[in-house]
């Protein structure tokens, strides 16, 4: 099994570089990891309490911010070395000052997680919710480095949990301590014969309230409403867009809109503003005035989406109509109601949303306008769904101040 594992990584890392040719990303993953121990062992060098912290990606590294931010507060005597695995994390958050060095993770050859782990000689390793590297975890098991895992979510058709994946229960018991999220998870993780395992939560709901009460002011969006109700639409798709689209041309209603769709290349920002018959305006460069005056708020840069939630009345979290929804989170911290697309099965927030009455799911355009009208025209069930929604995350603090309790 592990030959098989070592050829799958080498042929991810191959069909990796072939795509950097033609993929921007690709080429940041591919341009990023050259040099790379070098470089890591050049930067580290002299360092001796270091503690690794690592994250797939910008998702999982906001989730794991509030453990990172808490531990530095409480243990000023560490450094914090912090890789990631995804340009999509590396590349926002490689200045994040909450770290002292931030690098991405070397492939996960047998040569580089020794050569890493000799480097680096951690005294404590975090893994962010889904990482699992078998030569990394094996290294750190064989120097009996302290090693855990958090905010993560176990499901029954993982591999984990088949009769063939001895391979991968085995990265398991690298593990001194596993956070996880919920009691069906550890319920799993017993029924292999894991009991270094606590149910701390979810560190997001640390991260949004953190958000909720640091965020930004945006004096150019602090007039947009001019009075009137606002929907602000995050991490939007295509699909979601085709949607939000038709509704905001065939309202009638004297509402205003703000869309973050999550990529925002030119290109794809100039097809949203094309299909919009409303008068718009991009946020880049837009005079306070102008701003005022759209009916329809176009963001076109990254950074801004967790304070625009303060702005809104309604939200519209993206993802629904793909491989799943958005944070759901940065807007119920805000306490609002919260509208997405049929897939979001997989995220135990959302369906806690749609329990509290806080969320509603929808699956065609018909349904979205309703739901868009009932919000809007009924004051008490927007309300209603609001304070739903900020209770369920204030209800939810508290697993950062657990995790680190215990190690």
């Amino acid at each position: 099994m592990v030959l098989f594992y070592n050829l799958s990584i080498r042929f991810y890392v191959f069909v990796v570089r072939i795509a950097a040719f033609f993929n921007p990303k690709a080429k940041q993953w591919v341009d990023g990891r050259k040099n790379l121990l070098s470089n890591i062992a050049a930067a580290v060098k002299g360092e001796e309490n270091l503690v690794w912290f690592h994250s797939a990606s910008l998702g999982e590294f906001e989730q794991g911010r509030p453990v990172i931010e808490k531990f530095k507060e409480e243990h000023p005597e560490y450094k914090i070395v912090l890789t990631f695995f995804s340009p999509s994390g590396y590349e926002v958050r490689k200045n994040y000052a909450g770290a002292d060095f931030i690098f991405y993770l070397p492939p996960d050859f047998p040569s580089h997680a020794k050569r890493f782990v000799d480097i680096v000689n951690p005294k404590m390793a975090f893994f962010i919710k889904y990482e699992f590297w078998h030569h990394y975890l094996k290294e750190l098991k064989n120097r009996k480095v302290p090693t855990y895992i958090f905010s993560t979510i176990f499901r029954s058709n993982q591999l984990f949990f088949k009769p063939w994946g001895g391979f991968y229960r085995g990265m398991l018991t690298a593990f001194t301590h596993l956070f996880v999220q919920n009691q069906e998870s550890a319920d799993l993780l017993n029924s292999i014969g894991l009991k270094n395992v606590s149910i701390a939560g979810d560190t997001r709901f640390d991260r949004v309230y953190s958000i909720a009460t640091g965020s930004k002011t945006l004096a150019e969006v602090e007039g947009f409403s001019q009075g009137r109700l606002v929907l602000i639409a995050g991490s939007t798709w295509p699909k979601d867009e085709e949607f939000l689209i038709n509704y905001i041309n065939t309202s009638k209603n004297n509402y205003k809109y703000i869309i973050a769709a999550h990529e925002v290349d030119e290109s794809h920002i100039k097809n949203i503003v094309a299909q919009i018959q409303k008068p718009w305006v991009r946020f880049t460069g837009a005079a306070k005035a102008e701003i005022e005056a759209a009916e329809v708020l176009v963001i076109d840069c990254i950074g801004v989406l967790s304070s625009l939630y303060r702005y809104g009345d309604v939200s519209y979290i993206g993802g629904g109509f793909g491989r799943g929804i958005h944070n759901t989170l940065e807007a119920a911290t805000f306490g609002l109601p919260i509208i997405f697309g049929p897939n979001y099965h997989k995220f135990q927030e959302a369906k806690d949303l749609i329990e509290l009455g806080a969320s509603y799911s929808y699956e065609k355009y018909e349904d979205l306008r309703l739901l868009l009208d009932n919000y809007f025209e009924n004051e008490k069930k927007r309300q209603f769904s609001g304070e739903k929604s900020k209770n369920y995350v204030d209800s939810k603090r508290g697993a950062s101040a657990q995790i680190l309790s215990i190690i």
